[in-house]
């Protein structure tokens, strides 16, 4: 029979905690949709996680505490930090906060497979383990990946390391939070305590500097594009940096390509300037529409980008410095474009 009182105890935190985290980021710019995907990405790596542990354990002859300790902590973070490659690396992935959500929905999935998988199976199990599990182990899965995720991004716009090298750091961290909590070197109830009260300020200074980051990123880089803008408008770049530039690489392309590429640098620009404007608006609680030329400015761009090819884009990529924020920018634009 169904202890209410327990379930609560085994599903309520983990819920919770991903609800806040949700709500807390002012600038929302982690879809609901997305969020649920990644818990049912949750869902089917605990399910594939038990078929690759007990096969490890059978092939290596392992006790199930060993499994635990040893095994675990490296299989089930690595499947879980793979959709947080993924989406960072396809540039779904703005700023940090909004990997550590992502992640941690990821981790929350997880937990609430594995609690309906022990539910079913530890049915003598008192209040003190559904405790242990809801308020320790499953926020401990969210946690620990949601920092690898923070990591990983942090790392992957800050650092030109190699794939798959930039995603490292992260997932040992992962592994080694989820090692240390299941080898249980303190009392099941006090690493329970140490997870639920460490994990939220965790959390808050995460959200604190993601947010730094992000009006830094809105105010500075607003002001580069709308002067660099103003300056490709004004029509003549003769005597302007940007004119300065175009002239030392023309000699490198044929002249129809280098009026592709000032075409293809203003109309990028004009998609970054309006993109900043949604989302400081956004922050301030004013949703704006998408401007009607939007779609066709995509499409534009696409063809210029084919024009001009991947020397071109190298080639302008000291005019737009563009990094992964930058890349997100352009990806959640087009996106919103398609669906509107």
């Amino acid at each position: 029979m169904i202890n209410i009182l327990e379930t609560g105890i085994a599903f309520l935190p983990i819920i919770t905690f991903l609800v806040v985290m949700y709500m807390m980021d002012s600038f929302q710019l982690v879809k609901t949709k997305d969020v649920a995907v990644a818990i049912l990405v949750g869902f089917f790596v605990a399910i594939l996680a038990v078929f690759v542990n007990n096969g490890l354990m059978n092939l290596l002859d392992l006790e199930s505490v060993d499994v635990s300790r040893f095994v675990a902590p490296v299989t089930e973070e690595i499947l879980k930090i793979l959709f947080i490659i993924y989406v960072i690396r396809v540039n779904k992935v703005g700023f940090m906060v909004d990997a550590a959500i992502l992640g941690f929905a990821v981790g929350a999935g997880f937990a609430i497979i594995e609690n309906f998988y022990y539910m079913n199976y530890l049915t003598d199990a008192g209040i003190l383990t559904w405790f242990v599990r809801g308020f320790g182990t499953a926020i401990m899965h969210g946690g620990a990946t949601a920092i690898a995720a923070v990591i990983c991004k942090d790392l992957a716009d800050r650092k030109n390391w190699p794939f798959p090298l930039v995603y490292l750091p992260g997932l040992m961290a992962a592994i080694v939070i989820h090692a240390l909590f299941n080898m249980f070197i303190l009392p099941p109830i006090t690493m329970a305590l140490i997870v639920i009260l460490t994990l939220p300020a965790i959390f808050v200074a995460i959200f604190k500097k993601s947010e730094s980051n992000t009006r830094e990123w809105l105010g500075t880089g607003l002001d580069s594009d709308m002067e660099m803008l103003r300056i490709l408008l004004a029509g003549n770049i003769t005597d302007t940096r940007i004119g300065n530039y175009i002239k030392s690489i023309e000699n490198n392309f044929p002249p129809t390509v280098v009026g592709d590429l000032i075409c293809y640098l203003r109309i990028y620009l004009e998609l970054s300037v309006e993109a900043k404007g949604i989302l400081i608006m956004k922050n301030s609680g004013i949703e704006l529409p998408l401007s009607p030329l939007v779609e066709a400015q995509f499409s534009e761009l696409n063809y210029l980008d084919s024009q001009i090819g991947k020397t071109g884009k190298l080639a302008i990529q000291p005019l737009l410095k563009l990094n992964n924020t930058d890349l997100w920018q352009l990806s959640m634009m087009r996106e919103n474009a398609k669906v509107s």
